[in-house]
């Protein structure tokens, strides 16, 4: 087990409910993320786990309830706001620009640590050169930490898909986020590839101290790597603590592990 140091409450949900029409996405959930911690979500399909994370990072706004970060309330926060603020995003289904390199891919997620006008980037001068150098060498530490040094000049399309999943993770990685959210890393992925992936999530957590909110289907890979886990089940919480009083919750084994579990 590491031992690390969960600080105090750095993102509470309270109250969250979401729908679409007459569809109920999320009905009054409520939890808390502590800093440094990794806080598991978990459920069936169209549990609403992906929907949550989306009113988190401002992508949707919920009816009812509120989002406190870092102690302030955030009613209408937006996906840039968001960023700005210390949170990143992976999502289930790669957005990853194909044609370009892996190393111009994750420099796209340092553009907001970038001070310089866009008229300055493009003529690439004075400042604004000095100030891409400084960012570029960033990337490069991120790009040595996962392990994808010999493919930093390759097109992100030409990569097997383990590998994009790791540049999609340095992406978000470069924006030095406080709150990483996590949206099934490792799905598609073989058992070497899951490995990996959850060696470097434990390192990010571990090693830049980042809080990390992880959406995961397979049960192995949340065992081990969380400190807590928050059930969902058809858009309701159904549980909520350590693994392993997750994993002997009844409600939980009925609804989603199953009594095989």
């Amino acid at each position: 087990m590491r031992q690390r140091n969960i600080g105090d409450v750095i993102l509470d949900v309270r109250n969250i409910s979401l729908a679409f029409g007459g569809v109920k996405a999320l009905q009054s959930i409520s939890f808390d993320v502590r800093e440094h911690e990794v806080r598991a979500i978990i459920g069936p399909n169209g549990a609403g786990k992906s929907s949550m994370l989306n009113c988190i990072n401002g992508v949707y706004h919920p009816q009812e309830g509120e989002i406190v970060y870092k102690g302030e309330v955030r009613r209408d926060m937006d996906t840039h706001h968001a960023a700005e603020s210390g949170i990143a995003r992976t999502f289930q289904n790669l957005a990853l620009f194909k044609g370009m390199s892996v190393l111009d891919n994750i420099m796209t997620g340092r553009n907001l640590k970038m001070k310089t006008g866009i008229l300055a980037q493009a003529l690439h001068f004075g400042p604004a050169r000095a100030e891409e150098l400084r960012e570029r060498e960033f990337c490069e530490h991120v790009i040595d930490f996962l392990e994808i040094q010999p493919y930093r000049k390759t097109p992100v399309g030409r990569l097997p898909y383990g590998l994009q999943k790791r540049v999609d993770l340095g992406r978000a990685l470069a924006a030095q986020p406080q709150v990483l959210l996590l949206d099934e890393p490792m799905a598609g992925m073989n058992v070497e590839e899951k490995q990996d992936m959850c060696r470097f999530v434990l390192d990010i957590n571990d090693e830049f101290g980042t809080t990390i909110v992880l959406i995961e289907h397979d049960m192995g890979v949340v065992m081990d790597i969380s400190d807590r886990v928050v059930v969902l089940d058809y858009g309701k919480k159904i549980g909520d603590g350590t693994p392993d009083e997750v994993r002997n919750d009844p409600e939980v084994i009925r609804a989603y592990l199953g009594a095989g579990h």
